[in-house]
């Protein structure tokens, strides 16, 4: 009976086959948090979406979870960017300021 959850361990091509450490794709930015307040493709309901944030997936969940308690609303993170329902640009402002983060508000 074959293991399904073996590894690759040797190839005729490379020979010994290292398994590769994973990376943490974290985007660095310029260390600006900008909130923005989107309604476009939303049909008309509108967002605010958290962008700049320097934080692991994980890290990013539960921010994003700890806004959202603290908003009463729902949100998602997609792609390095938090998104939060409705406008609550002044209150996540605050409660980023509080957590040591630069923040901008940004576009309407």
């Amino acid at each position: 009976m074959r293991n399904h959850n073996s590894q690759l361990v040797y190839s005729t091509d490379g020979g010994r086959i290292t398994p590769q450490k994973q990376q943490h794709n974290i985007p660095k930015g310029d260390g600006i948090v900008r909130l923005r307040r989107e309604t476009k493709g939303r049909k008309g309901k509108g967002v605010t979406t958290i962008d700049g944030l320097s934080l692991s997936a994980e890290e990013l969940k539960k921010l994003c979870t700890d806004l959202k308690k603290n908003c009463g609303t729902g949100g998602a993170v997609k792609q390095q960017l938090i998104e939060i329902q409705g406008d609550n640009r002044e209150k996540i402002a605050q409660i980023l300021q509080q957590r040591g983060f630069t923040v901008k508000l940004a576009g309407g």
